[in-house]
């Protein structure tokens, strides 16, 4: 059956398929670009145009091949004026041409296209020679039918030829191929379809028109695969449809029955549509990939400047630390000289003050120490040198509490220690556990108001009072900070040894950089040991837990 298929028919079917493919292909590519959507306006008009000429050629009657002959023309003008403003608008995503000269394109157009359906373009079909089909014959007005194309044609190819001087060189490659494509469809169609009929009166080849549309589809499917033309890349489904497509069509004009044609027909539109939907599919996933690759890059670079800005952040964090340290200890020795009477007899009034610069300049040291340190445990530097000692931790937690006895007395506070046995030995970094604990008790003094401040050590972690360790092993000791301040919520307690976290209550009345149980954390982690707190809710006290191991 194949090789007694005529040759007119599977050549018609190829181009129709072939420019059908092509138009939605770059419509679903980017539906909201004015640019795809005048291509699909060109490439339909084109398999329509190609139809009917066809059809112009092969009428049973004078008056179908009339009726038809004008449909060319008229389909010729659509053709024509989708060109022009695809050229003049190509390659954007929006309508380059001003409201004013889009409206007179209409007017012209639609004029010259209602034109073509009268007589006044062709008059009626001459007599041919030994039956054969005659040409038309024209009217007065295929002058301006001609000269509206002829503009349109013209002033596409000028255009683009004006977009090639001022485009890239990838865009030159594009353009390229496009101008051969255009120029040889329209030069083809001018010589065969227009030409030919209209003064050598022959039309022989007008069943052959829609062939000459090939050059254009064949270049533009070029520029796409190898040039990244509009940048549509799904290319591969795109030739599956049109294979089936072009091998459905070619069965329709070899039926005889009715009902296989509409079948048939039913088939075609079906494989078309599901052609259409796939070609929608695949280039949403491949638009999906692009945003991922795109935001997968973005992701990297963004992750280096953070790592960057992170780094800047702790040189100066280290820099401006320092800078402020050392004039804040300076500061801290002459108050501490004035208090102690070095520099001669001062009054209260003046000692009190000194002892004041002294505690506000401690404070802003501790400040500036633990941003320092913030910047070393960023940066792995904060736990390089630790150095473990047998230590009794009895002794160095009661001397702790200790220190802190004249604060809390001062505040009208009690401090009190206890521990389940007088000497238990532990290997510590003494410095760093110095730091866990000082802040603990520090805070403890800092939150609460009035009541008392209990501090335990406890050898095996047997604690009445935690929920959480119910028996932490005979390797292990428990030191416990306990006060009747004003307790936590249970969200805080989850967020109690986070960077920068602070109890939004106390902000303006206490001052703090929110890093002090972050480090301790760090600190004890350090140890491999454990930290938490707990707490039956606000204004009912807090308990601190640091489980350290014996060994």
């Amino acid at each position: 059956m194949f090789f007694s298929l005529p040759v007119d028919i599977l050549l018609l079917s190829i181009v129709v398929a072939a420019n059908l493919i092509l138009g939605f292909l770059i419509y679903y590519n980017d539906q909201k670009s004015a640019t795809s959507r005048l291509f699909l306006l060109l490439t339909s008009s084109i398999a329509i145009w190609s139809v009917v000429n066809f059809y112009s050629y092969n009428a049973p009657t004078k008056d179908l091949i009339l009726i038809s002959a004008r449909l060319v023309l008229f389909f010729a003008v659509v053709f024509a004026t989708s060109f022009f403003l695809l050229i003049h608008t190509f390659p954007s995503r929006n309508l380059l041409i001003s409201k004013k000269n889009l409206l007179i394109v209409i007017i012209l157009s639609s004029i010259t296209m209602l034109l073509t359906l009268t007589p006044l373009v062709f008059e009626n079909i001459g007599e041919g020679k030994d039956s054969a089909v005659a040409p038309p014959v024209v009217g007065p007005m295929i002058i301006l039918f001609a000269a509206i194309v002829a503009f349109y044609d013209l002033g596409g190819i000028f255009l683009l030829f004006r977009k090639i001087s001022k485009a890239n060189n990838q865009e030159k490659k594009q353009f390229k191929y496009l101008i051969y494509g255009f120029a040889i469809m329209l030069i083809s169609i001018l010589i065969f379809n227009f030409i030919f009929p209209t003064f050598k009166k022959d039309v022989s080849l007008l069943q052959f028109a829609g062939v000459f549309t090939l050059p254009f589809v064949a270049f533009t499917a070029y520029a796409i695969s190898k040039h990244e033309l509009l940048h549509v890349k799904v290319v591969t489904p795109a030739i599956l449809i049109f294979v089936l497509l072009t091998a459905t069509i070619l069965e329709i004009p070899l039926s005889e029955q009715p009902l296989i044609i509409i079948f048939r027909l039913g088939v075609f539109l079906l494989i078309f549509s599901f052609g259409i939907l796939l070609i929608k599919s695949v280039l949403k996933e491949v638009e999906q990939r692009e945003r991922l690759e795109k935001l997968t890059k973005e992701l990297e670079a963004a992750n280096v400047r953070l790592t960057e800005l992170d780094k800047l952040k702790s040189e100066f964090l280290s820099f401006a630390s320092h800078q402020v340290k050392t004039p804040m200890s300076v500061v801290k020795g002459f108050a501490q000289l004035i208090y102690d009477g070095t520099y001669g007899p001062v009054s209260d009034q003046v000692k009190e003050t000194a002892i004041k610069i002294k505690e506000s300049a401690d404070k802003m040291i501790g400040l500036v120490n633990n941003l320092l340190d913030l910047r070393k445990i960023e940066a792995g530097e904060f736990f390089k040198d630790l150095k473990f000692e047998d230590t009794d931790i009895v002794a160095f937690v009661n001397g702790m509490v200790e220190e802190f006895r004249i604060p809390a007395t001062n505040k009208g506070l009690e401090l009190k220690f206890e521990s389940d046995k007088p000497l238990i030995k532990i290997k510590i970094d003494i410095q760093k556990i110095r730091q866990v604990i000082q802040n603990l008790i520090d805070n403890a003094i800092k939150y609460t108001d009035k009541g008392q401040i209990k501090v335990t050590v406890t050898d095996e972690g047997e604690l009445i009072h935690s929920n959480i360790l119910q028996n932490v092993g005979m390797n292990s000791v428990v030191i416990a900070i306990e006060d009747t301040g004003r307790g936590m919520s249970k969200e805080m307690q989850k967020q109690a040894f986070e960077r920068f976290t602070r109890d939004e209550r106390v902000k303006k009345e206490i001052q703090g950089t929110g890093l002090g149980l972050y480090i301790a954390r760090e600190i004890v982690n350090a140890h491999h040991g454990e930290i938490w707190a707990e707490s039956n809710g606000e204004r009912q006290g807090s308990i601190f837990f640091v489980r350290l191991r014996k060994q």
